[in-house]
């Protein structure tokens, strides 16, 4: 199988399911901004860092490769001809949620409370995380507005969600165990 198709040349793409959408639709934006957020937890795994959190990383990509699936296919194709589920052995759980949730607990329990907003920076891979957490809101947003318009599971939504914290929560543990600068927002008077 060749990589190029020539199908796109035109501006379009399929979906899950066949149906030909616009490049820019917002169901494109939603999973593409999923995709580049991959990436970009793909560079903050590949800085040193504790083992553990390249452990959650790749199980967050593999999320995500799950999230994009979803977000890739249109309500009206998401049941085969068949009967069975297009994505059948796919989805997003609860349990994910709780993976998230419980590894923010966990690395929130040695970090100092925070009491003002943290400006990204200090080091290079705390600023990996903040450019993935920005990105990661995006794709929630997007997805947010997909579900305005066509119905998305909202765990995904969720999942998001959760995973923006997580980020957030990486950058500053990575900041405590690499002796970076934390810099805390104060506003001026």
């Amino acid at each position: 199988m060749k990589v190029y198709t020539k199908t796109g040349d035109t501006g379009t793409t399929a979906l899950f399911g066949g149906t030909r959408v616009p490049k820019h639709h917002i169901r494109i934006e939603s999973y593409g901004t999923v995709d580049e957020l991959n990436s970009h937890i793909g560079l903050i795994r590949d800085q040193e860092m504790n083992p553990l959190y390249k452990e959650v990383l790749i199980e967050v990509q593999d999320r995500l490769f799950t999230v994009g699936a979803i977000l890739a296919t249109p309500p009206e194709k998401e049941t085969l001809k068949n009967g069975e589920k297009r994505l059948q052995n796919l989805g997003i759980q609860e349990s994910d949620i709780e993976y998230l949730e419980n590894q923010i607990d966990a690395m929130e329990e040695s970090l100092p409370q925070m009491t003002h907003f943290v400006l990204p920076g200090g080091h290079t891979t705390v600023s990996y995380c903040h450019i993935a957490r920005c990105v990661c809101r995006r794709a929630e947003r997007l997805a947010v507005h997909l579900n305005d318009i066509e119905p998305t599971d909202e765990l995904v939504i969720k999942y998001l969600n959760r995973l923006s914290d997580y980020l957030f929560v990486l950058a500053r543990k990575l900041s405590f165990d690499l002796n970076a600068d934390e810099v805390q927002w104060i506003p001026r008077k």
